[in-house]
Order: C-alpha cells, then structure tokens, then sequence
C-alpha cells in the first residue's frame, strides 16, 4: 500500500554512504549468486536479451523484488520499535520463511551476514544474523537514510548484478545489457512506493518460475553460480 508521506530530499553524505554499501566493490559477494538464472539457461527458458528482460521484470514486481522491498522498509520502520531486537528478529523469520528454496535462503543469509560484518565494522550497527534486505534496512534507519531512496538502490544493485549474471549465460552484451537496466530501473520508484509502508500483510509473490528455476538449480550438475 503506498503512503502520501513526502519524498526527502537526501543529501551528499547519505547518497554516497548507500553507493558504498550497495556498490559492486562492497564485498556482499553478490557476482556469486544468479537467483536462479542459470538453471533457467540451462533449461532453455532464457535464450536472448529479451527473455532476460522479461523474466527480470517478473522477479523485480512480482517475486523477490516486492518482497525484498517490503522486508526492508519493515526493518527500517522498526527503528521505532521499543523492542529493536525482538521486532528485527520477527521480520527476519518471515524473510527466511518466505524464501521458496534452500538456495533462495542461501543467498539472502550469505549476502546478509556480510552486509553485517563489513558493517558493523565500521558503522557500528547491529546487524548479525540477518537477512540482505532487513539488514540493510536496519543499517539505513540506524544512520538516518531515506527510506525510498534506499529501496530504489537496492533495487537498482539487485538488478544490476543480475543483469550481469544474464549476460555470462546468455548472448546479451554491455550495450544491451545496460539497455535492459534502463528500462526495467524505470520501474523501481513504483516499486519502492508500493511497499513503502513495509506492510508484511501485503507479502505475495507468484514468480513462480523463478523459484521452480532456483530450485532445479540445487541439483545442477555443471554450474559457475551458487544460486
């Protein structure tokens, strides 16, 4: 459900404090997953640029994008909470059950318990054991950054990294490739005031080939991703 709250302006400090973290330097070991990808090459149900495209719009309104947002501004509205850890220990469960496979859950606790570590080291806040987006919304309520530009980043470093996974596995190039995200980042700012009010009663997700391609991957025998 989106929200009639403003847009705040963010300023340089903050934008550069979320480019750091959700940059490909920042060692989440994001290039390391494909979210399902390469089992949906190697099935054959991506073969160009404009599957690729496709399928991504699908993860990005429909699967784990919305969901991943939405876990995210919960956390960050947790901030609130008179019990920070409990309320952050509850919305991580829900991010850990709503994950569809073993490597669904892989790649969100990885990501995040990196997320945490760099973190925590230097910013000092306390992230352990959480999943990538709750995690980060924690770490961006706990330094004060917006909430919408956060998610739209987020968003924005998730679909990039699996742009590029696309275009090891498929016949798409850089100029395609960035073509792609053009036009599908576009689409995230209606995301992110979707679930902006971090409503975990809002939770759906019928990307249902997505989680069908992560879960053959489990059992791929030849493969260069971990998801």
């Amino acid at each position: 459900m989106a929200t009639d709250a403003p847009m705040v302006t963010a300023t340089s400090a903050q934008i550069l404090t979320l480019s750091q973290w959700l940059s490909p330097a920042y060692p989440v070991g994001a290039f390391a997953y494909s979210h399902g990808l390469e089992a949906a090459a190697d099935q054959g149900w991506l073969r160009d640029g404009s599957d690729l495209e496709a399928w991504l719009q699908e993860v990005l309104e429909h699967g784990a994008g919305r969901s991943d947002t939405l876990f995210l501004a919960a956390a960050w509205h947790a901030n609130t909470a008179a019990d920070l850890v409990a309320e952050l220990a509850a919305i991580d469960a829900t991010a850990c059950a709503f994950a569809a496979s073993q490597e669904r859950l892989l790649e969100t606790r990885q990501q995040g318990r990196s997320f945490g570590l760099v973190t925590e080291a230097i910013w000092g806040a306390q992230l352990a054991g959480l999943t990538y987006p709750v995690a980060l919304g924690a770490a961006a309520a706990a330094e004060g950054l917006p909430l919408e530009l956060t998610q739209v980043m987020y968003l924005q470093g998730f679909l990039s990294n699996l742009v590029a996974a696309g275009q090891r596995l498929l016949p798409v190039g850089q100029t395609q490739g960035q073509q792609i995200l053009q036009r599908l980042s576009c689409r995230l700012p209606a995301i992110a005031d979707q679930t902006r009010d971090g409503d975990l009663s809002q939770l759906s997700a019928t990307a249902f080939l997505a989680d069908i391609a992560a879960m053959k991957h489990e059992t791929q025998r030849s493969r260069i991703f971990r998801t």
